[in-house]
């Protein structure tokens, strides 16, 4: 008995590894299943509908290839459309002697003579910039060419040509520079299409071109991180776009650009302790970009608003001790004498809420909004005088060059 037991449960078995393996390689062979055994079906492209009715077996209908789109394919494109406008800059500028401190003593010039006139060493730089203009504008970072006199622009071609600067802005750290053309670019250069900043958004994808480290030009991929980025300490006026696009030394002045080769920034600077990319860079958005390039173009430098006032940030101990009901606002903490906020009535300890009916957040934003105020109207100021509000008309004064040490 218990010898027919085994060879029926052998048997039984035996079968049932045979069914499963005809069901899996020849389920045609199988006929109908039982209820919990039934077999997968192959998934059917949705475009296949046509095919099945036709006569072809789910299984050899294959799924159509995915579209090429600028998010899924090579972004070739719009390198090829932004490369050539993408410069580099090759800078240099005499470095000072060091002045013996009796050389202008008569008596000491009498015996030692007057300084030799001696070709002195020269100091270089380099950089990137980009083409804005078929004329032959380029647009660079003030500190790329600040000091330099002599600036030479190779271009993407292979040719060098001679620039002149047209004026520079150093509270913004962007400077226009000018290509001396030459019979080659009789037809003009090839400048790059502008963005617009209202059409970027955090997770764009961004392409970094420029010339790091002085190895070539260079393309690199990352998205847009964040917008509106302030409070850095790099220049005065702080609205950065920041990217995970590696940006690195040499690449200052070159382009941020969109899937579509538009520039939507000018590269400036990188967050980093070892001198290399990290992951965080930042660019000037193509909005202050526009402003302060036509300004310089146009006048050969940039003209803001000003009031002279020294504001202070709201901390939570500070809206305490005031009795204030938040943190908005910028508290006055000076007001220079003379100037038009003193001639308007502005006192220390005053909280501005709103310049030209637009509200005041921080230190930050009243120093932009004051800016953007046309020199010479006369523009609404709204304030918290210990608890009461306190509007006054001040008349706008410009605002005075930075000084650079």
């Amino acid at each position: 008995m218990r010898k027919l037991w085994l060879i029926f449960a052998q048997t039984v078995t035996i079968g049932l590894v045979a069914f499963f393996v005809v069901g899996k390689f020849v389920p045609e062979w199988s006929g109908d299943l039982p209820s919990g055994l039934a077999a997968r079906p192959e998934p059917i492209a949705p475009d296949a509908g046509a095919a099945v009715a036709a006569g072809t077996p789910p299984h050899e209908v294959s799924a159509p290839p995915l579209a090429a789109t600028p998010e899924t394919s090579s972004f070739r494109d719009a390198a090829k459309r932004a490369l050539p406008s993408v410069v580099h800059i090759f800078t240099s500028q005499k470095v000072r002697a060091q002045r013996h401190p009796l050389a202008d003593d008569p008596l000491f010039r009498h015996f030692f003579g007057n300084e030799p006139d001696i070709d002195r060493p020269r100091k270089s730089g380099l950089g990137s910039g980009v083409i804005v203009s078929a004329g032959g504008y380029v647009l660079t970072n003030y500190h790329v060419v600040d000091g330099a006199d002599q600036i030479e622009i190779a271009l993407d071609n292979g040719r060098t040509h001679q620039a002149q600067s047209v004026g520079g802005d150093p509270e913004t750290d962007l400077a226009v520079l000018k290509l001396l053309p030459g019979k080659d670019e009789a037809q003009g250069f090839p400048a790059i299409t502008l963005g617009q900043m209202d059409e970027v958004g955090v997770g764009d994808i961004a392409l970094a071109i420029g010339n790091p480290f002085g190895v070539g030009q260079t393309v690199t991929m990352g998205i847009v991180s964040a917008l509106g980025r302030s409070h850095l300490g790099i220049n005065t006026f702080e609205n950065f776009i920041q990217t995970d696009a590696a940006i690195n030394p040499g690449n200052s002045g070159g382009a941020l650009v969109d899937v579509h080769g538009k520039l939507i920034g000018i590269n400036t600077a990188i967050y980093s302790r070892s001198g290399g990319s990290l992951g965080i860079g930042f660019a000037i958005p193509i909005s202050t970009v526009r402003n302060v390039m036509d300004q310089i173009i146009r006048n050969g430098s940039v003209t803001r608003g000003w009031i002279g006032v020294e504001a202070q940030e709201i901390t939570e101990e500070l809206a305490e001790s005031f009795g204030l009901p938040d943190t908005d606002g910028a508290l006055i903490a000076g007001v220079q004498c003379g100037s038009p906020a003193d001639k308007g009535g502005i006192k220390p300890g005053d909280v501005l809420l709103a310049v030209a009916n637009k509200p005041v957040k921080d230190p930050q934003a009243m120093l932009n909004l004051i800016a953007a105020l046309t020199p010479g109207e006369t523009a609404a100021f709204t304030f918290r005088r210990q608890t009461r509000p306190v509007n006054l008309p001040i008349r706008v004064g410009k605002r005075p060059p930075l000084r650079r040490e």
